[in-house]
């Protein structure tokens, strides 16, 4: 059971390890405030359509919805609009997917705190040497200091680690894909509304990678790549299945040596690697007693 969910948390990954060169496409062509917030509007829309057609309710039960909102603000707008102000001031792609490498030890102490797992001292090890790997990246690329993109970054990963988190909860009962889609509709409401403003309000400049890029992050960023990712974090444990982000920059420095031909120096690739070591050092390090489902 465990395995499994670390395959389908994997899958998660993949699909989101395309959201940040996918971001740099659209702010081609959209305003960064259009692409942060008017993604979650072309999710919600595809997630509408799933729930209606599932003859499910298209609101969440009552007694969940404050967890609801929760992971709304935290993965619907924290995390797209601290991620791609980020890109858009200046941070790298590559840069940028090796800090978000932090986001498995954000999701392992949100675990902690918000669902009560318990990961072994040889969890909290691995995981920890894959944090300093990162940190050591950042200060050395930064001249020993942190920029603004960086804190950004780091608020970015924060806002995610605590939304993954609350979602798998979520997700012990009810089925990944309502979970993720209950928080888009939930962010209707706001979402809507601010994306009309900024789409009569902000310059657009049409282009094929823009709109590709749109929705790459609006489709896959936001919806399609949840319903693995939050299936497999209930099922494998949110803090084992969670290291399994460990190995998103890896697949983000391919994805934009492929498609933004952005170099990086050797330290980006060490400091890459050094992580893919630690997330297979993680997923052999057992979890203590989880919470009972319900």
């Amino acid at each position: 059971m465990a395995w499994r969910g670390t395959m389908l948390a994997a899958l998660g990954v993949l699909a989101f390890s395309m959201t940040f060169p996918g971001t740099v496409f659209a702010m081609r062509g959209f305003d960064p405030y259009l692409v942060a917030i008017g993604r979650a509007v072309l999710a919600a829309a595809v997630a509408a359509v799933c729930l209606l057609v599932a003859r499910v309710p298209l609101l969440p039960p009552r007694r969940h919805l404050r967890s609801y909102i929760l992971t709304s603000l935290a993965v619907v707008f924290g995390f797209p609009l601290f991620s791609g102000l980020a890109l858009y001031g200046g941070a790298s792609t590559s840069h940028s997917a090796v800090v978000i490498g932090l986001l498995p030890a954000a999701t392992a102490a949100f675990a902690v705190l918000r669902a009560g797992e318990r990961p072994r001292p040889m969890f909290w090890v691995a995981g920890g040497l894959g944090a300093v790997s990162i940190t050591v990246f950042t200060l050395g690329q930064g001249g020993g200091r942190l920029s603004v993109a960086d804190l950004l970054l780091v608020l970015a990963l924060l806002s995610a680690g605590f939304g993954y988190t609350e979602g798998a909860k979520l997700s012990r009962e009810t089925p990944g894909w309502r979970v993720i889609s209950y928080a888009l509709v939930v962010a209707v409401p706001v979402s809507l509304p601010v994306t009309i403003v900024l789409a009569f309000t902000t310059e657009i400049r049409p282009s094929f990678e823009a709109f590709a890029g749109f929705a790459w992050v609006g489709v896959i960023s936001m919806f399609l790549g949840f319903v693995p990712w939050y299936a497999g974090l209930a099922m494998g444990g949110i803090a084992r299945a969670g290291q399994t982000q460990l190995l998103q920059p890896l697949l983000t420095l391919l994805w934009a040596w492929l498609l933004l031909s952005e170099d990086f120096g050797a330290s980006t690739v060490v400091a890459a690697l050094a992580v893919l070591v630690c997330v297979a050092a993680t997923q052999r390090a057992r979890i203590g007693a989880m919470p009972p489902r319900g």
